[in-house]
């Protein structure tokens, strides 16, 4: 029995055809997959089984996933979930202060939309720490470094960021 069909990942989005797509990644790689709607349905979901990992969508209806996580984390039991943040809203003004809040003090990992399916299962198998290729872990350690990098950028003045873009293109600004 291969190791991803014992694990359960709970994808969690207000969009239908994220939620498709998530699942079809996931059920491809051989993971049992469970979805939500938004964080109400998300924790009625939980609540009848705690999945193996939580992909979390931070701009939804009802209940945000900002706000369920911060559900989960007072509840012993779920507060051990590992979540992957997966958004659109990493950079504007609905997702971008949630995000920050959430990789600081939580998960740490997100991807941005649109997700690259390959992208989507390295990062799940490394937060699961499953067993993965040497394609999955370095894809997993790009997303890392990438996230980093975002961080970075986003709390960078603008001389800092000039100089970034120099170093990083080799061209002096004007």
């Amino acid at each position: 029995m291969p190791e991803t069909s014992k694990k359960k990942i709970l994808v969690v989005d207000d969009e239908q055809d994220i939620r498709n797509f998530l699942s079809a990644a996931l059920n491809e790689a051989g993971f049992d997959v469970a979805l939500a709607s938004d964080g109400d349905d998300a924790l009625e979901k939980i609540k009848k089984q705690i999945p193996d990992l939580i992909s979390l969508d931070l701009v939804m209806p009802h209940k945000s996933g900002a706000r369920l996580y911060h559900e989960l984390l007072k509840h012993k039991a779920w507060s051990k979930i590992p979540v992957i943040i997966v958004t659109g809203h990493a950079r504007d003004e609905f997702g971008k202060s949630d995000l920050k809040d959430l990789t600081m003090s939580g998960p740490g990992l997100y991807l941005e939309k649109p997700v690259k399916p390959d992208n989507y299962i390295a990062a799940v198998k490394n937060i699961l720490k499953m067993d993965t290729t040497e394609e999955e872990k370095k894809t997993a350690e790009m997303i890392r470094l990438q996230n980093e990098l975002k961080n970075i950028i986003d709390g960078a003045d603008n001389e800092t960021l000039k100089k970034l873009k120099e170093e990083l293109t080799g061209k002096k600004n004007r």
